[in-house]
């Protein structure tokens, strides 16, 4: 078989495995946090389902880097995708036999396991789709499973919120989770599929722009972004945490991106618990709102690739990070379905602009020679932002109540953007 031949074929089980994938990321993704606030959880319990897998990030990338470097990139996708994976198969068993004050300390604690497995996996997919897809064949398969992703994604949240208001409580999450496991096994087969041959494709050191982040996981407006995690495996040995290039500008701006990422998961845990707990808005009525966020976000992407040549990164990424702040705004003025659709909609777009934004700036800055070292801080920022996002905001809503809460997270938003502006 011919190396076009061989490309062509990757390209193919990587279709079919963004489309898996997005079943996964439309099911057992999207409702796990739903799930957790329908148990009662408290705003720090669900914080837990993004703060474990920070701190595992926090202290597995970086070694991780160093293991994968030299190792067959495609052979340890797929193990790391099987070790990862089996995690939302537990989810479906769980209600089977653990109470649900159990359930509420179990569940992070599942997601805490699979994010070992899950930071090699980001990390070694990261790399290995560089290798799969030459550059000249890049913007298509990107671009396509972008479209199947967008489409898959949707479609299963929607029939999964149709799903969740027939069946009982808690089947119907039971039978979610299961339509989440089988969307993983499928996505590991197509994984399993792709053969790297030959030497790599001609490095480029550009952002792949793939929205599937197999391995991390999405909860309402925040994606978790894999941009340049394969520079963790291209160290040549070197030492990946360098602090001395903190001193200067570019410290600044890693502080800038420390405080938005912060900012940015400060509400997560407040959303299901506004949502679910106060709003008593049913999981049909939650599914549409995830639909809306998905396809304005993905509109947003596509329509930002196209202005990418009209308006520069750092004025993208002003652009989108001040007015991040819509989504916990309207949520805070929310009452009935209307608004939170509207805030759906409105929350995707703002989102594609600064996801866009803060990628391409990140590779504007980040100089060509010395990529690794400044990802690896740029990972640094992002786990630690996650981290303090989670504690700060359970803690803000004990301090001063849900929708004040929320109204301040809107402001923390507000001024991480300005703060992007100014060191960005």
């Amino acid at each position: 078989m011919t190396v076009i031949a061989i490309n062509q074929r990757n390209a193919q089980h990587l279709y079919w495995d963004v489309f898996w994938w997005g079943v996964l990321a439309g099911s057992s993704i999207n409702f796990i946090a739903v799930y957790a606030a329908h148990l009662q959880a408290t705003a720090f319990q669900i914080a837990l389902l993004t703060l474990g897998p920070a701190v595992v990030n926090l202290f597995v990338s970086l070694p991780a880097g160093h293991w994968l470097a030299g190792r067959a990139l495609d052979r340890m996708v797929f193990l790391t995708s099987l070790g990862h994976r089996a995690g939302y198969v537990a989810l479906v068993v769980v209600p089977w036999f653990l109470s649900v004050e159990t359930q509420l300390w179990v569940i992070p604690l599942i997601t805490v396991v699979m994010s070992v497995p899950g930071t090699l996996l980001a990390i070694a997919f990261n790399a290995m789709f560089a290798d799969a897809v030459p550059p000249e064949m890049r913007g298509q398969v990107v671009g396509r499973r972008n479209a199947l992703l967008a489409v898959s994604t949707t479609l299963t949240s929607l029939a999964c919120g149709v799903l969740l208001d027939y069946l009982p409580f808690p089947w119907n999450y039971q039978a979610v989770f299961g339509v989440g496991a089988l969307g993983a096994g499928l996505s590991s087969y197509y994984l399993s599929q792709i053969r790297l041959v030959g030497a790599p494709p001609q490095r480029v050191g550009q952002p792949l722009n793939d929205h599937a982040r197999p391995g991390l996981m999405r909860f309402t407006d925040a994606v978790r972004e894999a941009v340049g995690l394969r520079f963790l495996t291209r160290s040549g040995g070197q030492a990946l945490l360098r602090l001395d290039l903190l001193r200067g500008s570019f410290g600044w701006f890693i502080l800038a991106y420390f405080l938005f990422y912060l900012a940015q998961h400060a509400p997560i845990p407040l959303f299901p618990v506004l949502l679910v707990q106060a709003l008593h808005l049913s999981d049909g009525v939650i599914s549409v709102g995830n639909a809306l966020f998905y396809i304005t976000m993905l509109i947003a992407s596509v329509i930002l690739a196209r202005l990418g040549t009209r308006f520069t990164p750092r004025q993208l990424l002003v652009v989108g990070s001040v007015s991040y702040l819509v989504f916990p705004l309207l949520l805070t003025l929310t009452h009935d379905i209307y608004l939170y659709w509207i805030a759906s909609l409105l929350g995707g777009a703002t989102w594609g602009i600064a996801n866009g934004g803060l990628v391409n700036r990140l590779m504007e800055r980040v100089p060509e020679l010395d990529r690794p070292a400044h990802m690896a801080l740029h990972n640094l920022a992002l786990n630690l932002g996650i981290l303090g996002g989670s504690v700060f905001g359970p803690a803000l809503e004990g301090w001063a109540g849900l929708r004040e809460a929320l109204l301040l997270c809107a402001g923390l938003r507000l001024a991480a953007g300005l703060l992007l502006w100014k060191w960005g």
